[in-house]
């Protein structure tokens, strides 16, 4: 079974910058994808960005392409989520997530998740 660790959250002023980290353990995998998704109060989860874990291939939310970045450390088991310019609106908790199949949503079908990171951005 694959456990997720989130690290890298905590509080910054807006157009700032944060990475987050996940680190994957137990019985890892070489394919699927990982992907971060948040959570703001009182709003659903939603997606945020994945990485293909073979090919590298990424996919991001509209409204953080260009300011965040996804990559992935193979060797380490571990992907990465650079964020710069952050608004307020980014506030919200953030979690890693993973799953092996490879099919082409990259934005849903993950079975395994991290336990979350606050990210908070001051106006």
């Amino acid at each position: 079974q694959v456990q997720l660790v989130e690290s890298g959250g905590g509080l910054v002023q807006a157009g700032g910058s944060l990475r987050l980290s996940c680190a994957a353990s137990g019985r890892t995998f070489s394919s699927g994808a990982m992907a971060w998704f948040r959570q703001a109060p009182g709003q659903e989860r939603e997606f945020v960005a994945a990485i293909r874990w073979r090919s590298g291939s990424t996919y991001y939310l509209d409204a953080v392409k260009g300011r965040f970045t996804i990559a992935r450390d193979n060797a380490k088991n571990t992907v990465y989520l650079q964020m710069n310019s952050l608004k307020p609106a980014d506030t919200a908790v953030y979690y890693c997530a993973a799953r092996r199949d490879n099919s082409p949503d990259l934005s849903r079908g993950y079975d395994v998740w991290g336990q979350g990171t606050q990210v908070t951005v001051s106006s």
